[in-house]
């Protein structure tokens, strides 16, 4: 009787631990997503407004259209002269990862 006991708690310890050890996991893959996305993006806008890349859309547009790419949100986008600033958010199980980068040329 007590193998019995014993052996459910430790199998109750590994599901813990494979659960939280899985969420952890998710967590960072969505992370790591958002940061990809918002590099993606401030890249597209920064280039659009460059004239880099010729584009029908306005620059923070076609921003958005590359996070959505990625599925993600585009939640800020700014344009300061050649420089774009975006902000791109994900969802995991309800809580949002959130990404900035910044795209434009170097300073001289």
């Amino acid at each position: 009787m007590a193998g019995t006991a014993l052996s459910a708690g430790l199998l109750a310890v590994t599901a813990t631990l494979a659960v939280g050890l899985a969420a952890a996991g998710g967590a960072a893959v969505t992370a790591q997503r958002a940061a990809g996305a918002a590099d993606a993006a401030a890249l597209a806008a920064a280039d659009a407004a460059s004239g880099a890349v010729v584009s029908e859309e306005a620059p923070c547009a076609l921003a958005a259209r590359v996070a959505a790419a990625s599925h993600t949100v585009l939640v800020e986008c700014a344009l300061d002269g050649l420089v774009a600033t975006v902000r791109v958010e994900a969802a995991y199980a309800g809580v949002a990862a959130v990404s900035r980068a910044r795209a434009g040329p170097p300073k001289n």
